[in-house]
């Protein structure tokens, strides 16, 4: 982000120079929804809270242009006076979120059409066809207008594209979508007779000769074909880009110099844009990230979601654009956060490479469909414990400003997350419908955690990027591992074999490497792909029903069980098996297996979904078979993370305790001098660093590049 230049502010104080290193600290700000006067408010308690960014104008199209032919610009402009003024920086969002009720009256068109064939009508947000050129044109206008008239404002930070882009119209089957559609696959196949290879046309007499007759898939009388859905969420994902591309140009043409961010949402299920696709068209990568309370993992996948944001950032500092103070609006039930939890929820944020943490919003609504939505100022007004917690977590913010523009460390172990596979492995028609991408993934991460060490979300598609450097993504990573990495184009494999060949200890999980770019199965047995580099072949596949669990023997706890899906394996000559299926549909055939390789690296293969002890148990054999140790305590792992963020000079050690009870992690003289930069309410010893529950603690030590 860019902060403006030092200035003297409404008190006659000044505020902090451009180049002085602070962490952002602020919230969605709609001034718009409160009388004028209320303004002045807003800057007293924003500045008591340590708030120095706020996003501004993000759903106030229909206020900006009340009708075709008008403007009115004049609130905007003294909003933006009065921020300017308090020293705070404004992220300006062009405003385009969601069309005014005037255009969607004159152009029904624009309205995003359902795979039924019912329209998304007006009345909530985002109603609007991503491929719409006469929503396009609308939209541009206005970014133009706002990017003339503020291009030269001294409070401006950077420029906020729309917001939340795909969160409601990410897949809209309207004509508009359908002419879109033909285009970009014209654009990838070239031809009709490739396209009817790719999509395997001759089954279900499918063949397409002439490309008007190719449509999104909409509903059918049943299974629509596999490879026209995989790519329709390709292009889904391709025409939001599209869009977002169309308004950073005028941006970019306007106010060359001012940074481009728009938020992603690496969050939970949201799964219809390749935000790893995506970071490459903006300058700064922002998220959204909100708890989901009945999952009773809700804080690892926080972890999770973070760790991805700085991964698909290029461990480069990124913007927590929201989150929440407490309880959020929109889930069946919304619980409020207990004490601790948002400093702990912030704090890991940070710890995974942001560089501002912001909420929504500033001030709770009072109307509307978020109203009971937290915000830093909630309803209950300054004397509240919301707006105490904020205010006291912006004052530890303010003490963390030398961590700003630091990099999260590497990790040695590297877990392979593929938007392609999680589109494709959860279609239907597969040996299960019960596997989820994410959940799998997931699990392999929290794994990790319980062995006490690190692990990177690394997006697949880096692992091919760069000239004549391929696999150039893996280098670093000791363990590489590839979770349902169910769709698997040759040089993806290729790229893996050549790690694992050239040392490295790669761990193929279950219903991995079944199928190429096309969703064409890799003929000659599972896993596909792999299965010559493990060693190790399976012809069938033995779904299990929900709650169906099949026993495993060999090197695992007992009572370690496999479930969802299992295979029929056999092995080569120079395949060691680790475990067995005691039961189920293939008892006594290996479950997990692995091959030392002739360059010294291993590849493993694991063809059940673990329970939570079993998957534990073996990422700590795979670490320890490749030279990992845990810099925590055994007695702590699992209940406390450590993530690492690093300058030139210093490293930041973020000690988390994910539980609700205090623990004291012993420090080992490896760890050297470390010194506490906030401590929090947790307790700093010679030998020991106590946290209560919650609690997070940043330490500081200088960097040494021979450290572990």
């Amino acid at each position: 982000m860019r902060w403006p230049a030092a200035h003297t502010l409404a008190d006659g104080s000044e505020s902090l120079p451009a180049d002085a290193a602070r962490i952002g600290y602020g919230a969605d700000y709609n001034p718009e929804q409160w009388p004028e006067e209320v303004w002045a408010d807003d800057m007293r308690l924003m500045r008591e809270a340590g708030v120095n960014i706020v996003s501004l104008g993000i759903f106030s199209w229909a206020l900006l242009q009340p009708t075709p032919d008008t403007w009115d610009f004049g609130w905007l402009d003294r909003a933006i006076d009065l921020l300017h003024a308090n020293g705070i920086a404004v992220d300006l969002a062009t405003a385009t979120a969601s069309p005014p009720p005037w255009l969607t009256e004159l152009h029904p068109e624009v309205l995003p059409v359902t795979r039924t064939g019912e329209t998304i009508w007006p009345g909530g947000r985002q109603q609007w066809r991503p491929t719409s050129p006469v929503f396009r044109r609308y939209a541009l206008a206005l970014v133009e207008q706002m990017a003339e008239r503020y291009a030269d404002h001294p409070a401006l930070s950077m420029w906020h594209i729309s917001n939340e882009l795909g969160c409601h119209n990410v897949y809209d089957f309207s004509d508009d979508a359908a002419s879109a559609f033909r285009t970009w696959l014209e654009a990838r196949y070239g031809s009709l007779v490739e396209l009817n290879r790719a999509w395997g046309t001759a089954f279900w007499s499918q063949n397409y000769s002439a490309w008007s007759q190719i449509l999104p898939p909409r509903l059918a009388a049943t299974h629509p074909n596999p490879t026209q859905q995989l790519d329709f969420a390709r292009f889904s994902s391709d025409a939001l880009k599209d869009y977002l591309i169309d308004e950073r140009e005028i941006l970019r043409r306007v106010t060359p110099t001012v940074p481009i961010t728009t938020n992603f949402m690496v969050m939970g299920e949201t799964r219809g844009m390749d935000y790893a696709d995506w970071a490459g068209e903006i300058d700064l990568v922002s998220n959204d990230h909100y708890l989901l309370v009945a999952d009773p993992q809700a804080f690892e996948e926080l972890s999770f979601s973070a760790n991805l944001t700085g991964q698909i950032a290029g461990r480069a500092p990124w913007f927590l654009m929201e989150h929440s103070t407490s309880a959020v609006n929109w889930q069946p039930v919304n619980q409020a956060k207990s004490p601790g939890q948002l400093r702990r929820d912030s704090l890991t944020h940070l710890a995974h490479g942001a560089d501002a943490i912001c909420f929504f919003q500033w001030r709770a609504s009072l109307a509307g469909a978020e109203k009971f939505h937290s915000a830093m100022l909630p309803h209950a007004g300054p004397d509240s414990t919301v707006f105490q917690s904020v205010t006291r977590f912006g004052a530890e913010l303010a003490g963390l400003a030398e961590v700003a523009g630091s990099r999260t460390k590497q990790a040695r172990i590297g877990i392979l997350f593929d938007w392609d596979s999680w589109w494709a492995a959860e279609l239907d028609s597969h040996p299960t419908e019960l596997l989820r991408y994410k959940t799998e993934a997931m699990a392999w991460y929290t794994a990790a955690l319980a062995n006490g060490l690190q692990a990177d979300i690394v997006p697949a598609r880096s692992v091919l990027s760069g000239p004549g450097l391929a696999g150039s993504a893996l280098n670093g990573y000791d363990v590489v591992i590839a979770p349902m990495l169910y769709l698997v184009p040759i040089p993806l494999a290729d790229a893996l074999a050549d790690y694992a060949q050239g040392g490295g200890h790669l761990v193929v999980g279950v219903f991995s490497g079944i199928a190429d770019a096309d969703d064409h199965i890799h003929p000659g047995g599972y896993p596909g792909a792999f299965r010559e580099l493990l060693g190790i072949r399976a012809q069938e596949f033995g779904g299990l029903l929900a709650g169906q669990t099949v026993a495993l023997t060999g090197e695992l706890p007992a009572g370690s069980t496999g479930s969802l899906l299992t295979h029929d394996v056999t092995v080569g000559p120079d395949v060691e098996v680790l475990a067995r299926f005691a039961d189920g549909p293939f008892p006594g055939v290996p479950a997990i297996t692995t091959r030392e390789l002739p360059g010294g690296g291993r590849a493993s293969f694991v063809g059940t979904v673990l329970d939570r002890a079993a998957l534990t148990a073996f990422v700590g054999r795979i670490s320890a078979d490749a030279g990992l140790s845990s810099p925590l305590p055994e007695d702590v792992r699992g209940s406390v993370q450590l993530a690492v963020r690093q300058s030139d000079t210093e490293e930041y050690l973020f000690y988390i305790n994910h539980s609700a009870r205090a623990v004291t992690v012993a420090l080992r003289p490896a760890d050297g001098a470390l010194a506490s930069l906030d401590l929090g309410g947790s307790t700093l010893a010679a030998d020991s660093l106590t946290l209560p529950a919650t609690g997070v603690a940043v330490l500081r030590r200088p960097r040494t590049e021979a450290r572990p």
